[in-house]
Order: structure tokens, then sequence, then C-alpha cells
């Protein structure tokens, strides 16, 4: 598969595509307006970072009980559950009085459902696509994710300046609805890709197996830690600039759209394997330039230029299908956006408690080194994993046991 036009000409991909656009405008709108209202209530920073990032805490428990209900549920009808019950949920924290320990314990269940959405969204996107087209196809969703990005933060901005944020929040709700309509109505009902019943003892299994060889491991801890540190930086724009957040968060997504188009359409195979240390320390460094408290401007300049560095997880995305087998696919792929997420609502929190103790521009700052150095410590990791030789073939990895 080469081209876009391949992609939309495939069966499915094209419901699938605007489905996904619809959550995603919803996510943002969403979260943008829940942590302006956290910060109107309770002026913290810290609070106001965890409300938007929040449900990627909770990712880490559905990694360890949910994940393998990634192959063993049904695609269609797992994610039209997942859209329903974000839809109620954002709805419930646009009730008028909720508290804000109401609030954060719904997002948090959110987050635990949520934690099940990207190895079938994923894993989904693996099958309608042939194994060649995944990369292309999954860049064309993080493109999505950013243009949708760009839309949503710049209309829920727009829109917090006349409407009150539980008003936006019930737009939300409607996006979700919305997109769980659109999964129902434009996908076929599929079986799931492994027999067996979900468990938890079946999840630890799988991990434990994607876990224990070396070349995942640098991958996994690669689409994780640098880029959720960097996340932390982008969950301080509220505080940093709380009238022109939404400005911030459309120039990041500008960027991340630009890296995802030059890294999934225009780079040879063998130019984007060599991309992805670079790609990663371009993410960090721009950060490291508000320690001088820039502007709005210049902060959302460093925010766009930053953001082409995001293109790196397409990059290790395409290594870690490599090196796992196709049985596994959506849970291996499952595990990357739970590990990733619950990274990011980790890094949200402590930049929140950094910014807390300093300052908003000093909690960025202190991430964004953070991020230089875990990327050039794996860098060299990986270098002299490759000195000691070729990692073992996956034909000699015992594979996962199928229940009878």
């Amino acid at each position: 598969m080469r081209s876009y036009r391949d992609l939309f000409r495939t069966p499915e991909f094209t419901p699938f595509f605007l489905a996904s656009a619809a959550h995603t405008v919803a996510q943002t709108v969403g979260g943008l307006a829940l942590a302006t209202l956290v910060y109107r209530v309770t002026d913290s920073p810290l609070l106001s970072a965890v409300s938007m990032f929040g449900p990627q805490l909770a990712q880490v428990f559905g990694a360890t009980f949910l994940l393998s209900g990634a192959d063993r549920l049904p695609p269609r009808s797992t994610l039209t559950g997942i859209g329903l019950a974000f839809a109620a949920g954002t709805a419930v924290m646009a009730l008028p009085g909720l508290p804000v320990g109401a609030v954060f314990a719904v997002v948090l269940v959110l987050g635990l459902v949520a934690s099940l959405g990207g190895g079938v969204r994923w894993g989904l996107l693996n099958e309608i696509l042939s194994k060649d087209g995944y990369l292309l196809g999954r860049s064309v969703f993080n493109m999505l994710s950013g243009l949708m990005q760009i839309t949503g933060f710049a209309t829920g901005g727009a829109l917090l300046t006349v409407l009150s944020p539980r008003s936006c929040l019930l737009l939300a709700a409607a996006l979700y609805a919305l997109s769980a309509l659109g999964v129902r109505l434009g996908l076929t009902a599929r079986p799931p890709r492994s027999s067996g019943r979900p468990s938890a003892q079946a999840t630890r299994r799988t991990n434990a197996l994607l876990w224990s060889s070396r070349p995942r491991r640098l991958t996994y801890l690669g689409l994780w830690v640098p880029n959720g540190l960097i996340v932390g930086c982008e969950s301080l724009y509220v505080s940093y600039a709380p009238g022109a957040a939404g400005v911030l968060f459309a120039c990041g997504a500008l960027g991340m759209f630009a890296g995802d188009v030059a890294v999934g359409r225009f780079l040879r195979p063998e130019v984007r394997g060599r991309l992805a240390t670079p790609l990663l320390l371009l993410l960090a460094v721009p950060y490291l330039f508000f320690v001088l408290r820039p502007g709005v401007v210049w902060a959302a300049v460093a925010a766009g230029v930053a953001s082409v560095g995001f293109g790196a997880s397409l990059v290790q995305q395409e290594r870690l299908m490599a090196l796992t087998p196709d049985e596994l696919a959506g849970h291996a792929l499952g595990l990357h956006s739970a590990g990733m997420l619950t990274m990011q609502g980790v890094s949200a929190a402590l930049a929140g408690a950094v910014a807390q103790l300093t300052s908003p521009a000093t909690a960025m700052t202190v991430m964004a080194a953070a991020s230089v150095a875990v990327t050039l410590t794996l860098a060299r990791l990986g270098r002299s994993g490759a000195d000691a030789g070729p990692p073992r073939a996956l034909a000699e990895e015992p594979l996962l046991e199928k229940p009878h």
C-alpha cells in the first residue's frame, strides 16, 4: 500500500477514520474545558494538569488486568461501548455543583475504560489494512489526531470565551456519542482475533512475553518515556498561559501533523529507521527555551517545532510490529498505547507538582531536560545491545498458549 488514495479505497477505513475524528475532537474540547473548569475552581496547576491527563493514570491498571481483551473481544461492539461510556461520563462531569473529588473519580473510571481502546483500535486497523499498510494507515490516524486537535483546541478555546466549561463538556459528550454511532453503523461485526476469555492472568502472561525481549523492551521505553515527559510540559499550557492555552495546543498539534506527514509519507524506510533518536531530541530541546519564560508567540513557535518530533513514534511502532508475532499485534499495540498514556498521566501529575512548587515555566524546562537525558540513555543502551549481537529470533520465543 503506497498512497493515501489506496487507504481510503480500502473497505471500512473511511468510516473508521471519521468515527475516530469525532472521538479525537471530543477528547480535545472536553479535556480543555475540564482543565479550565478545574483551574478556575481550584487555581491549582497540579489539579488542572491532572484533570486533563488524569484518565491516562488509570491506563496502568488496564494494562495489568484488562488488556487481553484487545484481541479477545469483538472490536465493533467494544469500541461502540467505549464511546458511549465516554459520552455518559463526560455528561456527568458537566453537572453543576459536582465536587472536584467526584470529577476526578469519573476521570479515573474513564481512564480505566479507555485502557482497552488503544489495543482494540490499532489491532482493528492492523486487520482492516494489509500488514504493509499499517505504518501509512497509522500515520494518517496520527495526522488526523493532529488536525482534529488543532480544530478541537482552537474551537474549544473560542467556545470557552463565549460558553461555560460545562457547556463545552456537554458538546464533547455529544461528539463521543456521534463517534460511537459511526463505529456501530460504519463497521462490520468481526469476531475476536484470539480465542478464550479476557482475564487478568492472560493479560499478565502476554505482557511478560512481550517484555521478555530486550529489543522490544527498549522500543517500549522509547515509545513511553521521552514523549510522556513532554506531554507533561503540554499539561501546563493552561497554567502557563490561561488566556491562550488553546493557541499553544493548536500549534503543538500542527507540528505533530507536519512530523507525521514527513515520516509516514515521504521518508524511505532505510532513512526512517535512523531518525528515532534525532526526532525524540527535537521533541524535547525547544522546551528548554521555556526557562526564559517566553511570551505566547514564541511559546507557540517552540511548541510547534518540538511537536514535529512526535513523528518518532511511527518509527518505533514500525519496529515494534517487526518484533511482534501477528497473533499478538493487538495486545502489543494496546500495551504501547496503555504504557504511553500512563506515562503521560504520570508526567502531567509530576509536572503539575513541580509547577506548584516553582512555576509552570520551570517545570516545563525540568521535564524537557529529563526527556533529553532518557533519550540519550536509551540510544546508548540500544547501541550496546546491537554490539552484543542480533536479537533472538521470534520463532525461538514461547508463544502464548491458547486456552482450551
